[in-house]
This record gives C-alpha cells, sequence and structure tokens, in this order.
C-alpha cells in the first residue's frame, strides 16, 4: 500500500506551513538555519512546499526560479531522516523539477550540504554532476552545488 504524502505549498502570510517548512529546513541543514522571517521571505521569491505524512512533516522543498536572463532554476528536495527510503524524497524532486520547467528552466540544479550523504547520492543516481564545493562565512561544513546532465 502507497503512503498518503500530500504536499502543501508554504503561505506566506500563515505561520503553520512556513514553521513546517523551517523546521524541515533547519534540522537537515543545521549550519545554515532560518529563522520564521528569513522563511517568510525566501517564500516570498521562491516556491516552497511541505509534504505531509497525516499531520506530520515529512520533507519540503524549494524551487528557486530563474534569474533574469538565466535559463537555471534551482530544485532542492529535503526528506527528514526518519521518512527516509520510501520514495518521498522522488516525490518532491519530481514536483519540484515539474515547476522549474514550468517556470521556463532548461537548466536544472541543486545542492547538498556535504555532512548529508543520503542528500549526495540521491543528487547523483538522478544525473546530477558535482559542479562547486563552497564553505559559507563562519561554517566548517561544505555545501555541494551540482548540475543535472
Amino acid at each position: 500500500m502507497t503512503e498518503l504524502l500530500r504536499f502543501e505549498p508554504v503561505d506566506v502570510d500563515g505561520d503553520t506551513t512556513l514553521q513546517d517548512w523551517r523546521y524541515v529546513h533547519n534540522a537537515i541543514i543545521p549550519t545554515a538555519a532560518l529563522s520564521l522571517a528569513e522563511v517568510r521571505e525566501r517564500a516570498a521569491r521562491n516556491r516552497l512546499t511541505v509534504a505531509y505524512l497525516g499531520d506530520l512533516s515529512a520533507g519540503c522543498s524549494t524551487v528557486r526560479p530563474p534569474a533574469a536572463g538565466s535559463a537555471a532554476a534551482t530544485v532542492i528536495a529535503r526528506v527528514l531522516p526518519g521518512h527516509r527510503g520510501r520514495g518521498f524524497g522522488e516525490r518532491l524532486y519530481e514536483r519540484g523539477l515539474a515547476d522549474a520547467r514550468a517556470l521556463g528552466a532548461t537548466v536544472i540544479e541543486t545542492c547538498v550540504l556535504e555532512s548529508n550523504p543520503e542528500g549526495l547520492r540521491f543528487a547523483l543516481r538522478h544525473g546530477f554532476v558535482e559542479t562547486e564545493r563552497y564553505l559559507l562565512p563562519g561554517d566548517s561544513v561544505p555545501f555541494i552545488d551540482l548540475r543535472l546532465v
């Protein structure tokens, strides 16, 4: 039996989806934890989605639309460790990819924190190749940028 996963877009004017998206993001990327105000700002310029299993958030995604004059969008799917290996990341990624293409993207990029080997394996398995590793100021764990080929 397939587990029922539902997707909710983050409501920039609400609090529940903002807080749930923030919880998943900060759990997976603790080195770049975001405040509620920062998530609200991101939700105003990106497509943020929360994946729910029943009433519990199981994951979230970000789609950064192509910048003016660019063909590249960034698609990031995050699944909480207790929900991995059940196809949730695949469903989040497919939705994000469809959103990015609907926004005109012909190039798809993603970003993974080096301390998330499951996320890196997921990206590599889906045809992404590493393009860059970098540290944010004050961080000790690199981010890895990848591009779909």
